[in-house]
């Protein structure tokens, strides 16, 4: 696997483990408190657990999390290319940045094992990139929409 997919799974091992250890802790200062215990407590020690598979089967992990952002890229994709079409000012950033979603996301999906062993680590750097530089631009064109003087 390459380094920046090793990388992102770990990384996403550790801090699911992590989050499921506070979450049990959590669950346990809900005792008494009027409920919430035992929904805090399983799911706490569910995604303790999904942590600890990932963290001992990194590459079935980096599949997994491949196809989830592989979906998630093509939903976010079209959710903005749909809000895009809307008469907004700036509209074709989000239309630019929906492309380039549905691009990524029908890769990863069409391209799995390729993906999962290659593509993992820089195709969410892609998307980190092209979703920041839309931001960016999309908060610049509404801070001068929104400073124009009306009249």
């Amino acid at each position: 696997m390459v380094i920046a997919t090793v990388v992102t799974v770990l990384f996403l091992g550790w801090m699911a483990l992590i989050t499921g250890i506070v979450g049990v802790v959590a669950s346990l200062f809900k005792i008494g408190k009027g409920g919430g215990f035992w929904s805090t407590l399983l799911t706490g020690a569910l995604v303790g657990v999904l942590g600890l598979m990932i963290l001992r089967h990194p590459e079935t992990g980096a599949g997994v999390i491949t196809l989830m952002a592989g979906m998630v890229f093509l939903v976010a994709g079209i959710v903005r290319l749909i809000a895009g079409v809307q008469p907004v000012p700036g509209r074709w950033m989000l239309v630019v940045s929906g492309i380039a979603g549905i691009v990524l996301g029908l890769i990863v999906l069409f391209n799995p094992v390729q993906a999962t062993f290659t593509l993992l680590g820089v195709l969410l750097g892609i998307n980190l990139l092209v979703d920041g530089v839309t931001l960016i631009l999309w908060g610049r064109v509404h801070v001068d929409v929104a400073s124009t003087p009306a009249g």
